[in-house]
């Protein structure tokens, strides 16, 4: 019961953030990393990854693929999370909530491993 909820709940954060890519853009375009180029279709892609990812975990057919899919993602998403950590223009955020971010993108990846099988 708790692996199935776990998926759904997994599901559920991976479309709702997709979808929020597109309703406050600038927020994830803030933390992209200046050396990356085309921040509005990174975000735009990302999103719809997102989106269809979190939607495939929801198919028996599909879960494995989009597990992995997540967690390539999320690894590919991650120098924006190192960005956000270290870059001067965010130290109005505590630095807690800020290095906080880095370990639970390993969380993260671990929860997407587990339906992978």
């Amino acid at each position: 019961m708790l692996y199935k909820a776990g998926l759904y709940i997994q599901a559920l954060v991976y479309i709702v953030a997709g979808i929020n890519h597109f309703v406050r853009p600038r927020m994830y375009m803030a933390i992209i990393p200046p050396y990356l180029p085309a921040h509005q279709l990174l975000v735009d892609l990302s999103g719809i990854a997102e989106i269809v990812l979190g939607l495939g975990l929801l198919l028996p057919a599909t879960r494995t693929w989009s597990a992995w899919g997540l967690i390539l993602l999320l690894i590919a998403v991650f120098p924006a999370n190192v960005y956000m950590t270290t870059a001067d223009q965010f130290a109005q955020i505590p630095d807690c909530i800020r290095w906080v971010r880095l370990p639970v993108q390993g969380l993260l990846i671990w929860w997407a491993y587990r339906y992978t099988r």
